[in-house]
């Protein structure tokens, strides 16, 4: 099988983009903001691309998280990210969406 998506490749990031696209709209708004802590560990010119991405694909593109300004930048922000940064944020990313709260969790 190959993989479409870019988080296919690594179980738990499939998991949890799986998990939160299917989560209700508050618990996406709280993820979103949980996932925007990625801005402090990614470098500047990471962050450029994912503005450019933005202005690209927002309200346009066919992926779930298109249609949702701040979701789109996390989810940018969470793609970009280093491997090891990526995983670590998807395994709290994870623990959240289950225990159904952001609370004292952090990137």
């Amino acid at each position: 099988m190959v993989n479409k998506r870019w988080y296919d490749k690594d179980p738990i990031l499939k998991e949890a983009l799986e998990l939160l696209r299917l989560s209700p709209d508050e618990t996406k708004s709280e993820a979103a903001e949980f996932m925007l802590q990625l801005q402090e560990q990614v470098a500047g010119e990471v962050i450029e691309h994912v503005y450019d991405i933005i202005n690209t694909y927002q309200g346009k593109g066919n992926r779930w998280y298109d249609n949702d300004p701040v979701m789109l930048k996390a989810v940018e922000l969470l793609r970009n990210a280093p491997a090891s940064v990526q995983r670590v944020a998807a395994l709290k990313l994870l623990i959240a969406l289950e225990q159904k709260s952001f609370e004292g969790i952090d990137i």
